[in-house]
């Protein structure tokens, strides 16, 4: 039987040069500004789009920032907020268990009529409004989330995020006691930044992002709160405790 020959994989070159590119920011202090793109890349032996390739994992992770006009410089790394799964539980209460302080800003709150079948879990019937709000959350002064609610204006109007909200529908559902909450039901992939997304949180268009989308029941099997959630990687750590399947 003739042996079948071994192909060696190499990675790509942008994968090398992001690489080289981590290792050399580790000597460096945070507001350091970067070489320019054109003599960085002659200095690393690469074109200046295989440069600005390697370049996407860095800024998804926070170690550095780009700006047009301003240069690319070297960030503190973000400190890494992790929680299971098991438990629904906002932001602000995870950063605030862990010491840290996290702001919103950006908020955008539209109230919006469903004139035609309603594509979100919802199920809000024609001729009901919906009210939908986004908003960036930042921590030490950085974008590490893009978050969008949508829920039904019966259950939180337009004027429930005018004073106080600082950035969490599941905290003033908690503290308005109704509707009964019962369960979240999530899904989390992996999806690329859209240009307004990317925008809101510093980042290049179609840089990866964790996606996370959940619906809010109350006790009755309604879904009261529809959340998208776009966490810059590095920023965000999720965790499942799975038990063991007993075999039979």
């Amino acid at each position: 039987m003739a042996r079948r020959k071994r192909v060696k994989r190499t990675r790509p070159l942008y994968q090398k040069t992001a690489d080289t590119l981590e290792k050399m920011l580790v000597g460096l202090s945070p507001g350091t500004f970067l070489p320019s793109e054109p003599d960085l890349a002659k200095k690393m032996g690469v074109s200046r789009a295989t440069l600005r390739e390697a370049m996407r994992p860095l800024e998804a992770k926070g170690r550095v920032v780009r700006r047009q006009g301003v240069g690319t410089y070297v960030v503190e790394p973000p400190q890494v907020i992790e929680t299971g799964l098991e438990v629904l539980t906002s932001i602000q209460a995870l950063a605030s268990r862990m010491g840290m302080t996290v702001e919103m800003k950006d908020l955008d709150v539209t109230v919006r009529r469903v004139d035609g079948p309603d594509d979100s879990p919802l199920l809000t019937p024609q001729g009901g409004r919906v009210v939908d709000v986004s908003r960036v959350i930042v921590a030490k002064d950085r974008p590490v989330a893009y978050l969008v609610d949508t829920v039904p204006e019966d259950i939180l109007s337009a004027e429930s995020f005018q004073e106080n909200f600082d950035g969490s529908v599941l905290e003033i559902l908690q503290l308005r006691g109704e509707p009964e909450l019962d369960r979240s039901q999530a899904e989390i992939t992996a999806t690329t930044a859209t240009p307004k997304i990317a925008k809101s949180l510093g980042i290049q268009r179609g840089d990866v992002l964790l996606y996370l989308e959940a619906c809010l029941y109350d006790s009755s099997g309604r879904v009261v709160d529809h959340s998208r959630s776009y966490f810059l990687p590095g920023t965000f750590r999720f965790h499942v405790v799975r038990r063991v399947d007993q075999v039979m």
